[in-house]
């Protein structure tokens, strides 16, 4: 595409001297050529310039869109898009002419840059899309510019990825100040695009009741970002789910944040893994909990909590009534001792947590909660309970049923695998007189491997073998078919 900013000459008499005084030009820049070794670069022409630079608005028609796209407003978006990369001197994204009309556009690690973001801004300004994914783009805070002023006039897109395009602070700035602005978005990625540079109030705090989604984990924050991110929670009042992982937050950045947490009126969903803010930071938030009445999932897996930081947590829970997920990690030092409230967990807990799990159930039936087993060393030796299997066997006897159709009324699909965690809620929901430990002896008896779930057949085999002295035949044969 060639761009001429020289004026064309109104009369004849102008074209012959004007070509005249062209090949003077030559004649003369020929003697500079000889006189110096370096060649002089040649005047960058008015209109290039023009291109790269960053206007007031990044995307106005002047910028860099032709005279012909001007005057045709009816310009198709592939026209419309492929103008602008001539223009911009940038290749083109054939997958984004590819998907042309999709209502997620997913130009993840493309490697547009600023001047692709921007090519791409300018057909994206009209055009109706539900998500748009511009992940490990390098866009910078330039290509972020682009971005964010397209959106100011787009009013279709819901979903904005900026994941890992090093926006920094400016970067960030920018979008914080389009959202006031805007209508449609309702989830933003920021994950590590901010990294290092501790955001302020205005730069992370969406000021937009409605977002309801936002990502800024693995951006290095740091303590002082957990006081603006603290100021970003007591404040918004349309934010549901939050992810700050991966942010160095430590127990300064735990504690401010524990602050916003008390009065936050909208938060349900809130991950502060891997942040390291230890059995302080836990404390702090147990603090939160008893005040919080809203949260319903929170993630602190991974923060160097001990049994002692996991006991200040649940002093929170006795209070507060709406937590239905918590995620916590306890490191021990001879054996590794979790307690997860997730489903499918595989993790170990001691007998003094299964005894406070008791008194907090008793308060609170609607509690559910899920780990993998019994483990890890014991303060002092535990009472001598029955074989949990011989009194399941007792149960049963005494009501004339048989040990293989209670089990297989806990397979409900007939595959003769039944996960640990149905099992355990089916065993705590009969009246079979177990308590909490004999359960989990039951289970690992069952499940030796490991495995999450077990073959019902060859469970029973083994357990009938290693107690076959107390229980009737005809149970323990039917059992083994």
């Amino acid at each position: 595409m060639s761009l001429d900013c020289e004026r064309k000459p109104e009369h004849p008499e102008e074209t012959h001297t004007h070509t005249h005084t062209q090949g003077e030009h030559a004649n003369s820049t020929q003697t500079e050529r000889r006189s110096n070794p370096l060649p002089l670069a040649p005047p960058r022409c008015c209109e290039t310039a023009e291109l790269l630079a960053v206007p007031h608005n990044p995307l106005s028609s002047g910028s860099f869109i032709s005279e012909e796209a001007e005057s045709n407003p009816h310009l198709s978006q592939t026209e419309l898009y492929l103008q602008a990369c001539r223009a911009l001197g940038v290749v083109p994204v054939s997958y984004y002419l590819r998907h042309l009309g999709a209502s997620t556009l997913n130009l993840n690690h493309h490697g547009l840059g600023p001047l692709g973001a921007k090519a791409l801004a300018t057909a994206l300004t009209d055009v109706r899309i539900a998500a748009l994914e511009l992940e490990d783009n390098f866009l910078l805070s330039e290509g972020t510019r682009y971005i964010v002023e397209m959106l100011k006039s787009n009013s279709s897109i819901q979903h904005l990825n900026l994941s890992s395009n090093h926006l920094r602070a400016a970067g960030a700035e920018c979008v914080a100040k389009m959202l006031p602005d805007n209508v449609s978005l309702r989830s933003i990625r920021l994950s590590g695009s901010i990294r290092r540079h501790a955001p302020t109030h205005r730069e992370c705090s969406p000021n937009n009741h409605r977002v309801k989604e936002l990502d800024l984990s693995h951006n290095r924050f740091c303590g002082r970002g957990g006081e603006y991110l603290s100021q970003m929670l007591a404040n918004n009042e349309g934010l549901e789910t939050v992810d700050l992982s991966w942010n160095h937050l430590r127990m300064k950045g735990a504690v401010a944040l524990s602050a916003g947490l008390k009065v936050n009126i909208t938060l349900k969903h809130l991950d502060l893994s891997w942040n390291g803010f230890g059995n302080e930071g836990a404390l702090a938030l147990g603090e939160a909990l008893k005040y919080n009445d809203t949260l319903v999932h929170l993630d602190l897996s991974h923060n160097r909590v001990t049994n002692e930081g996991a006991r200040t947590l649940c002093r929170g829970l006795e209070i507060n009534d709406t937590l239905r997920v918590l995620r916590v990690s306890v490191p021990a030092p001879s054996s590794v001792r979790k307690f997860h409230l997730e489903e499918q967990c595989n993790v170990l807990v001691d007998e003094n947590f299964v005894q406070l799990l008791e008194v907090t159930c008793q308060e609170h039936p609607g509690l559910e909660v899920r780990y993998g087993g019994v483990g890890g060393f014991i303060a002092k030796k535990p009472p001598k309970r029955p074989d949990p299997m011989k009194v399941i066997q007792d149960y049963l006897d005494e009501r004339k049923l048989r040990l293989w159709d209670f089990f297989r009324n806990i397979d409900k699909d007939g595959t003769m695998r039944v996960p640990v965690s149905d099992f355990r809620k089916a065993v705590q929901q009969s009246s079979i007189p177990l308590d909490r430990y004999q359960i989990e002896e039951l289970i690992q008896k069952l499940d030796k491997e490991r495995t999450g779930s077990e073959r019902l057949q060859h469970a029973l085999m083994r357990a009938a073998n290693s107690t076959a002295s107390g229980w009737h035949s005809g149970s323990a044969g039917s059992a083994g078919t």
